[in-house]
């Protein structure tokens, strides 16, 4: 199993982690404590889910998919894996690092905005393609999507105008090609 090494600085803590980054993808069926069970997998190994995303499968009530990202040692997380594939409402579970995957992330950012500051905020906007979804007095809400990367980018240029929230989904992928995620 590959692995990126992730050398990123967290958009909310400014701290640097060089732990290998991994998103896995979760069929699992849709019942009643089924993401409990699977995050306990995690927790029980000491593993922290940095981002976990769950919608039901549009095609068919009986399914929902999670996409979780994580960071930390390869060989543990192959077990969790392993684990997780094990429980008994769990189609499949499959790691995507290294794989050739679309994957993209939303993020709502609350920010301080006066008039004065506002065209170079706007201007940041626009080269993000970010879209004014609110505007006050006082603040702005911008709406980002694209690749984790480009957010963090965006959130650490937005910073020093005033972050007053920011609420980020997680990333979502699917694999590229015929085969399913």
């Amino acid at each position: 199993m590959s692995s990126v090494a992730a050398t990123a600085t967290h958009p909310l803590t400014n701290m640097t982690t060089n732990l290998p980054l991994h998103t896995i993808s979760v069929l699992v069926r849709n019942q009643p404590g089924v993401l409990v069970r699977v995050a306990l997998v995690f927790a029980r190994r000491g593993y922290n889910i940095e981002s976990l995303v769950v919608s039901a499968d549009p095609t068919s009530a009986e399914f929902s998919r999670m996409t979780i990202t994580c960071s930390g040692d390869p060989d543990t997380l192959e077990q969790i894996i392993k684990q997780v594939a094990k429980l008994v409402d769990v189609v499949r579970a499959i790691d995507h690092t290294g794989q050739a995957v679309v994957e993209t992330e939303i993020a709502l950012i609350k920010i301080k905005a006066g008039l004065a500051e506002r065209t170079e905020i706007l201007q940041l906007a626009e080269h993000y393609k970010a879209k004014v979804v609110d505007c006050s007095a006082t603040s702005l809400i911008l709406r980002v999507t694209g690749a984790s990367e480009k957010l963090d980018s965006f959130i650490t240029l937005l910073r020093p105008f005033g972050l007053v929230e920011l609420v980020r989904s997680g990333k979502i992928l699917m694999t590229r090609g015929p085969e399913a995620t």
